[in-house]
């Protein structure tokens, strides 16, 4: 179903949704739109929001189960202003959110659903998950100038790394500043607000909650990557957005002919090959 502006589904189409996280796709442009939706409904997604144009190209089997609102990415703060208002409307909802030609994985995403993932959350008194934003590029920029293909994906087996977070001149208990991939090899290209890797994708939705700009949360337990006493399921992203940005972008398009280096390797589009690069890690989750 399509409503013509955010407002409209807030007052006529939440009560379409049915019980279980909810999917919100920000889809900037017309790049694997259906192939993003697609992959959110094979992980247990039955509520997915998609924002984005009305030139949007969705597949007719895939409308009659999404909810496309009509919405402008490219204006100011579009992110926040987009997540915010749904979060104030839907309390204790589990939301996921993510772009097109982001991909979700969790450990054991290939036989558990994102339910259960956050039913497991629950139960651990944790309102948010930690997800690393892992970038994919392809192989050969000849045959795919934009640098997204599914079938040609590669990301860094290496290069990733950790700062303790700072605010005010203190250190945030429990919070990391995550950088690595295309963002920190070709960082001359990208302004330092939007280098970092670490996003809290999935979260329990709250009164008074809000997301800032910079995919953190005004309530800083949320910003967390796990609590007091042990470790916490997290989970990755897998996008295509750095490279699609960096070969898009006029001011370094021309600059890179490839993405791949001595540490590239393909992806193999499955949970185990990120737990056994240390990118998650299922906590207590067995």
């Amino acid at each position: 179903m399509q409503y013509q502006d955010l407002s409209k589904f807030l007052s006529t189409g939440l009560t379409q949704l049915a019980s279980g996280p909810v999917g919100v796709l920000l889809m900037e442009d017309l790049s694997e739109t259906n192939s993003t939706i697609r992959h959110h409904m094979r992980h247990g997604l039955q509520n997915i929001i998609v924002l984005g144009g009305e030139q949007l190209k969705i597949s007719r089997e895939l409308q009659k189960s999404i909810h496309h609102i009509v919405y402008d990415l490219g204006v100011e703060n579009a992110m926040q202003s987009a997540i915010n208002p749904l979060i104030a409307a839907l309390p204790n909802r589990w939301f996921y959110y993510g772009f097109n030609t982001e991909y979700l994985f969790y450990p054991y995403c290939e036989t558990r659903t994102v339910g259960e993932m956050t039913v497991f959350a629950n139960e651990e008194r944790r309102n948010s998950i930690l997800t690393y934003v892992i970038d994919l590029y392809a192989d050969d920029l000849n045959a795919h100038p934009d640098g997204v293909s599914l079938t040609d994906a590669h990301l860094d087996k290496s290069g990733y790394y950790a700062n303790g977070r700072w605010r005010d001149g203190g250190n945030l208990e429990r919070q990391l500043d995550m950088f690595g991939g295309l963002r920190w090899r070709f960082e001359e290209h990208i302004p330092w607000e939007r280098r970092k890797i670490d996003r809290i994708g999935l979260f329990r939705a709250q009164k008074g909650l809000e997301l800032r700009g910079d995919h953190t949360f005004n309530m800083e337990e949320y910003n967390t990557y796990a609590c007091p006493w042990h470790h916490n399921v997290t989970a990755a992203i897998c996008s295509f957005r750095a490279a699609k940005s960096l070969k898009l972008n006029p001011g370094s398009s021309e600059l890179i002919d490839t993405f791949t280096w001595h540490n590239s390797e393909k992806f193999t589009w499955h949970s185990r090959h990120l737990l056994d690069m240390g990118l998650m890690e299922p906590g207590q989750w067995f």
